[in-house]
């Protein structure tokens, strides 16, 4: 439709300015116009109802396009309207002007002043040119070149030529030497010449208008009168062409052309002015039919990328950063929607490595909290003031904490780690020290103890730790303690099996022969002594004799000590173990003990031999402590029990005595360590060492009764067969 009525507007146009186009198709044109001017009021109406069904649908972008498409009719449509006024009322009083009387006066003086200003000039040639013919017919010479260039010297000319009757060329001058074929005058201007003399015409008026580079130019023939002396009788035609002034012949031209416009449209005025208010009509209906097509596509290449945004910002708003489609314009939209695009895509990608972060960290969490709850060593992260942010199990089983217990406690708080908060605070506080930041973590050993409670171990609680701290990026703290108890007990133990086998050595060597020297004296001097001196060698080589006797019992002890072999671990049956040491002893030792087993223990892995010098052990202090203690009646208990929890098989020897002291808990299972006057302190640290070789959990502990001492407890922890694998037997027995 905008082509059909551009090409129309392009015929009313060229109707109004020809006058026979105008006049031959007017009628059609003019139904023409008002068919397209029709159609397009029609498209308009039927554009404006379907944006109003997109408005009333509620479809993404209508609203735009409504304000693009009133603001782009309002762009058409008010300027068109006013030009459209103001150009109804000029064309209206401008065509009847154009038909002024004026006008048609005024067009008729200047063609009349045209026509006289070339008739002056044209005179004036043929003047000239008549005096130069006389001229050349006075001469009596036949007319050479050098006359005719001082002819066209003197009359200005381009061109000067001398022609016979015949229309023969006799001589040139000017610009006609140029051309290989001069114009010859025709036979009519030479008859004409002969009569009148001169003869004086126009050339190239009529072209100018058609060709703007044809020079017009005046020509003037002037007849040569023969002076009768040559041989020729033939008479001569001097031709002279002059140009024309080009404003003049311009000017004059326009005056003709506009003179002739003039009486063709001043024969359709009525038609004229129809035709151009019919004009400016349809290009006002075309201005607003442009107008809303442009703004409907202008909307839609808009909406369309808005659409793309608005579907997207949607999708990530809902938490989709798939990557987006891109609209494939270059224009600042297209633009927005490839950014848009890329932003998605960059979402999409960091979600995508945010998610690997996270997994990634969540898997490093995951064995670090696996590798935490695994380690023996005890890790505390706390925060400066000393709560604690992370605790493993280790760190509750060291500082005897329930599960999770540590976690958001005051670590500075809690109660019998006194030692451990002490060292704490003062390394940590070294640290932040501005003097001391070369040292960025510490390490020393604590030893962790409390008083004996009712019912309580204190012994279990009485701790060698390795304690390690560190400050974290986050000024946080991390304390890593590892409970070296058994470590230094073994160590010591070590230690003392090293001195008990150079004592052993080095004392052993002496008391033969110390009592060999002994006995032989008396053998000698005995007989040699009177009443008085002899029972008193005697009882010297007796107590000698004696205190040897009691130093080879030390030593081998110290030997049995230092060498106690490795366990050779099978499944043995503890109950049966313990009726069998039994046995061994007299009425007497049995009576004072009370045996309580467990029917329902299983088969540990043990040493037979070993395990009954534990029992035989244990047995003999608690008989002896028995004999110190308050309650003299009191009976000794051995007893065993299946604990199901933690599938182990607990000895227990309970007596009557007086009980550990406080500082023999602490280091009981030592060599020499003992309150017997004649105790070697050997007994424990064989035991220890026995249960040791039978991964077996000893504790020592008082019997309390309203805060009153009433006795001791020794309690060894075995593993079960059926809780035990068995290269685990296997590895104990090599």
């Amino acid at each position: 439709m905008l082509v059909v009525g551009l090409g129309l507007l392009y015929l009313l146009a060229e109707a109004s300015s020809s006058r026979a186009l105008f006049e031959r198709n007017y009628t059609w044109l003019f139904a023409a116009n008002v068919v397209v001017a029709s159609a397009i009021s029609l498209a308009v109406v039927w554009v404006v109802w379907r944006l109003t069904l997109r408005i009333r649908n509620g479809r993404f972008g209508s609203r735009l396009l409504l304000k693009l498409a009133v603001t782009f009719a309002l762009v058409g449509f008010a300027p068109g309207i006013l030009i459209y006024g103001v150009s109804y009322q000029f064309v209206a009083r401008s065509i009847e002007s154009w038909f002024d009387a004026k006008v048609q006066s005024a067009l008729e003086a200047g063609l009349s002043l045209g026509r006289v200003s070339l008739d002056a000039i044209a005179n004036d040639l043929a003047r000239k040119s008549r005096t130069a013919g006389e001229q050349l017919a006075q001469s009596g010479g036949g007319g050479n070149e050098l006359q005719l260039e001082k002819i066209a010297e003197l009359l200005g000319a381009d061109e000067v030529t001398l022609w016979s009757a015949s229309g023969h060329l006799l001589a040139s001058a000017g610009a006609v030497q140029l051309r290989l074929t001069p114009e010859a005058p025709t036979s009519s201007q030479i008859r004409q010449a002969r009569v009148d003399r001169t003869l004086a015409w126009f050339e190239g008026l009529e072209d100018q208008a058609l060709n703007p580079l044809t020079i017009p130019q005046v020509k003037v023939l002037v007849l040569v009168e023969s002076s009768g002396i040559g041989l020729s009788t033939e008479s001569r035609y001097l031709l002279v062409a002059h140009p024309l002034p080009s404003t003049l012949v311009s000017n004059a031209v326009a005056v003709e052309t506009v003179s002739r416009e003039y009486q063709e449209r001043a024969l359709s005025l009525a038609g004229l002015k129809r035709m151009y208010i019919g004009t400016l009509t349809l290009g006002l209906f075309l201005a607003v039919f442009g107008a809303l097509l442009l703004a409907l596509a202008l909307g839609n290449q808009i909406a369309q990328p808005l659409l793309l945004l608005a579907e997207g910002v949607e999708q990530v708003a809902a938490g989709d950063f798939t990557p987006k489609l891109v609209w494939s314009g270059k224009d600042e939209l297209g633009g927005l929607t490839r950014a848009f695009a890329g932003m998605t895509q960059q979402l999409f990608d960091a979600r995508q490595t945010v998610q690997r972060s996270l997994a990634e960290t969540d898997t490093a969490r995951r064995q670090l909290q696996t590798i935490l709850d695994n380690l023996t060593a005890g890790v505390l992260v706390m925060q400066p003031s000393g709560t604690v942010l992370t605790a493993n199990p280790g760190a509750e089983r060291i500082l005897d904490a329930s599960a999770g217990g540590l976690q958001g406690q005051d670590f500075y708080a809690m109660d019998h780690v006194q030692a451990l908060q002490q060292i704490a605070r003062q390394q940590f506080a070294a640290i932040n020290d501005v003097q001391d930041t070369h040292k960025p973590y510490w390490q020393q050993t604590v030893e962790l103890g409390s008083e004996a409670s009712a019912g309580g171990s204190p012994f279990a609680k009485t701790k060698t730790l390795m304690v390690r701290g560190a400050t974290l990026p986050n000024q946080g703290h991390l304390l890593v303690f590892d409970d070296i108890t058994e470590v230094v007990s073994a160590q010591r133990a070590q230690a003392w099996g090293e001195v008990a086998r150079r004592l052993a050595h080095e004392i052993k060597n002496p008391l033969t022969p110390i009592q060999l020297s002994a006995e032989r004296l008396e053998r000698r001097l005995l007989p040699k002594l009177d009443s008085v001196d002899g029972p008193v060698l005697a009882k010297s080589v007796r107590v000698i004799v004696e205190q040897v006797d009691a130093m080879k019992r030390l030593v081998n002890e110290f030997r049995d000590f230092a060498r106690l072999p490795s366990a050779d671990l099978k499944p043995l049956d503890l109950n049966e173990l313990i009726t069998a040491v039994m046995g061994l002893y007299e009425t007497e030792v049995t009576e004072k003990v009370s045996l309580d087993l467990g029917a329902d223990c299983p088969s540990i892995p043990g040493d037979s031999q070993q395990l009954r010098q534990v029992i035989h052990n244990l047995l003999q202090n608690a008989l002896e402590a028995q004999d110190e203690g308050l309650q003299k009646n009191g009976r000794i208990r051995i007893a065993t029990q299946w604990m199901e929890n933690s599938r182990k098989v607990r000895l227990l020897v309970q007596d009557c005595g007086p009980g550990f002291p406080e500082h023999i808990l602490r280091r009981a299972f030592e060599p020499y360590v003992t309150t017997k006057q004649k105790g070697t302190g050997l007994g424990l640290a064989v035991v220890k060492k026995i249960a040791d070789d039978h991964h077996a959990r000893i504790e020592l502990s008082n019997r309390m009764q309203d805060s009153v001492i009433t006795g001791a407890q020794v309690s060894l922890s075995f593993n079960a067969v059926a809780a035990t694998a068995e290269p685990d037997i296997e590895k104990g027995m090599a």
